[in-house]
């Protein structure tokens, strides 16, 4: 490989894993910092103003796609690699709830495939808009909220969630990834686990505006890092998940290559499966939900066999839904 190409390839990825980690708390402190300077002027101005765009979030955001066409972006995704496999068609005539799986540590593959304009799902699905959903605390952040919206993220809360499904036309693709911060806490290599069995309300909400439902496993993802996985039970696990309840998301020892911070370059094969009709529902039952879950449930099932072994896995492999 050329030397040139796989420097620029890993400072692409590592990057993110920086603005990931660092990118949010480094905006609010420089912020904060700045109105105690002579440049007090600028953050306030801005801080005024972000009071004004409060709910722009989660009324579609504001997405560049002059951002979203970055060179870096090839680069990311050419360095796994990561590649989008496509099982059925999606008619830009209606909107649908992606399900993302697994959450990994930080859900690079779902980041290349849908959040940028080379993860391959606009010439996949033409007509479609993907909108990928984030934690919702991560857009109170100063100027990393701007960050976030340019690249067509927006918040997993129900009010941007809902603004998506009924006030954005049709040819909708909104990519929740289910299992959260609890389904980080299991990634390691070798673990297929997803968090499902109690993670109802994106069924709820597929219901009540007849979106239909497409559940999407991105193989490799749990590859991309070394995690300490504490036992249940667990003084850790215990201050994780009080962590997690707390502020949203949980905090996980984890470790790469080059200082900890590359993930491994392994490749991530995001497939996507085939949506499942659901009618629309004003308020439906549980016995509605819990069928579509159910429905939902089988047909992720069926999707990691049916693609397992083409995705680098062994016959043995299994998915565990917990």
């Amino acid at each position: 490989m050329d030397p040139w190409k796989e420097f620029v390839e890993k400072v692409s990825v590592l990057q993110l894993v920086l603005t990931f980690l660092f990118m949010g708390v480094f905006c609010t402190l420089l912020t904060v910092y700045l109105l105690f300077t002579s440049l007090w002027l600028l953050p306030a101005l801005y801080l005024t103003w972000m009071v004004v765009d409060w709910d722009t979030p989660e009324r579609g955001g504001r997405r560049s796609e002059w951002v979203r066409n970055w060179a870096v972006w090839m680069h990311f995704k050419n360095y796994f690699p990561v590649k989008l496999v496509k099982t059925a068609e999606l008619s830009p005539n209606k909107n649908y709830i992606l399900g993302s799986h697994p959450h990994g540590i930080m859900c690079l593959g779902a980041f290349s495939c849908f959040g940028t304009a080379y993860g391959g799902f606009s010439q996949a699905f033409p007509g479609m808009r993907v909108t990928l959903a984030i934690l919702a605390g991560l857009f109170r952040l100063p100027i990393f909220r701007d960050y976030l919206m340019s690249a067509g993220l927006c918040p997993v809360s129900k009010p941007s969630l809902e603004y998506l499904l009924s006030r954005n036309g049709k040819g909708n693709a909104v990519v929740i990834v289910t299992g959260g911060a609890a389904e980080s806490l299991s990634s390691a290599p070798g673990v297929n686990t997803v968090v499902m069995r109690q993670r109802k309300g994106f069924v709820r909400l597929a219901l009540e505006y007849g979106a239909d439902l497409v559940p999407v496993y991105s193989f490799g993802e749990n590859e991309l890092f070394q995690q300490v996985v504490f036992p249940e039970g667990s003084v850790a696990r215990s201050l994780q998940s009080a962590f997690k309840s707390l502020m949203g998301f949980a905090p996980c020892l984890f470790m790469g290559q080059s200082w900890g911070l590359l993930p491994y370059k392994t490749p991530v094969t995001t497939v996507v499966g085939s949506p499942i009709s659901v009618p629309r529902l004003a308020s439906p039952s549980e016995e509605i939900v819990d069928h579509y879950h159910h429905l939902y449930i089988e047909a992720l099932t069926k999707l990691f066999h049916n693609h397992k072994i083409n995705c680098g896995l062994s016959e043995s492999h299994d998915l565990h839904i917990i």
